[in-house]
């Protein structure tokens, strides 16, 4: 595309990750641990929704009605939702072919049984071929998909497997796939509103300076809107555990968690190939390839109580797994 040539785009880029690094490491992980605990996570996930809606109605509504003749709202609209509709489309099928995706009649079992439990439709359980993760995907054209790679599969026991299946049931069931796509789209529109206005502010000598300051407010707000967007969806990642607990109950979704966390961390080799994967936001965590070893309860009571460091937890697309682990503990008894 030609933004990414534009320096004007490029400038902006590196601004708003520098910003988002510096609030994510440092203010917005205080703002968190305040208010962590005092609402429930259906209600936690409602207010960052509307605060994220509201935040994002209020500038797209402040740009046009100062901007004026200078955006077409409409055709950029068109042209974020045609980009991002069309990934939708496409990606399962770029998946299924990246990862040699397979249908397991023996997985398919076990994910009918999880989806039995769960009260839902089960989707297509296929067998990928990559270093030990799991990940849920698909489409109105294509079907909805769980993937299990063949080293997770001997790498869990049943339960934790179960477990695993359930969480990834549970991004089907709350349409996590389709919600974020929607709410990913705001920040788009409003950092290319103001990319817009910086560009006309060049054209227009008589208020010139004031489109710039616009277009500048408006990609700076983007950025907060994104890490409002990315909370969200680590929100949803406690959602679909709440989903995996509830088939296997807590210690199996702690355990699956805990082997994942403790092998990703003696073999980090295996980060890159999951850092360098387009899809790496898919995925429940960055597995390794390696045969499981028994995880103790005195493990999963040193993750609990691990720290987690601001930038870490920033640059991760899930929420670290000592919070996971918390989080379930906090799950009532079904």
């Amino acid at each position: 595309m030609i933004f990414f040539f534009d320096p004007i785009y490029m400038l902006l880029a590196m601004l708003g990750y520098a910003l988002m690094l510096t609030l994510a490491s440092t203010i917005a992980p205080r703002v968190a641990s305040r208010v962590s605990g005092k609402f429930s996570l259906f209600t936690s996930m409602l207010l960052l929704a509307m605060l994220i809606i509201l935040i994002s109605a209020g500038t797209i509504y402040t740009i046009l009605s100062f901007a004026g003749y200078y955006i077409s709202i409409y055709a950029l609209i068109v042209f974020l939702v045609a980009v991002n509709l069309l990934m939708y489309l496409i990606s399962p099928f770029i998946i299924n072919l990246s990862y040699s995706a397979k249908r397991d009649e023996e997985l398919q079992m076990v994910v009918n049984g999880v989806a039995r439990r769960l009260n839902v439709k089960p989707p297509k359980a296929v067998v990928v071929n990559s270093p030990p993760n799991a990940f849920a995907y698909g489409n109105i054209l294509t079907g909805r998909y769980v993937a299990i790679s063949d080293s997770l599969i001997s790498m869990l026991d049943r339960d934790e497997l179960e477990a695993v299946i359930g969480h990834e049931i549970g991004h089907h069931k709350h349409k996590d796939n389709l919600v974020m796509l929607l709410f990913g789209l705001l920040p788009s529109v409003i950092f290319y509103l103001g990319y817009a206005l910086i560009h006309a502010s060049f054209r227009d000598d008589r208020r010139g300076m004031q489109l710039a300051a616009v277009g500048f407010a408006a990609v700076i707000i983007s950025f907060l809107v994104q890490i409002l967007v990315l909370a969200f969806s680590r929100l949803r990642e406690y959602y679909a555990d709440f989903e995996g607990t509830r088939v296997a109950g807590k210690d199996a979704m702690q355990r699956s968690l805990a082997k994942i966390h403790l092998f990703y961390h003696r073999y980090p080799r295996y980060m890159d190939v999951i850092a360098d994967s387009k899809f790496r936001t898919l995925f429940i965590y960055a597995f390794v390839n390696a045969v499981a070893e028994p995880i103790t309860r005195m493990d999963i009571e040193r993750l609990k109580n691990a720290k987690v460091s601001p930038i870490q937890e920033f640059l991760s697309t899930h929420p670290p797994i000592p919070k996971r682990l918390r989080f379930i503990d906090s799950i009532g008894v079904f």
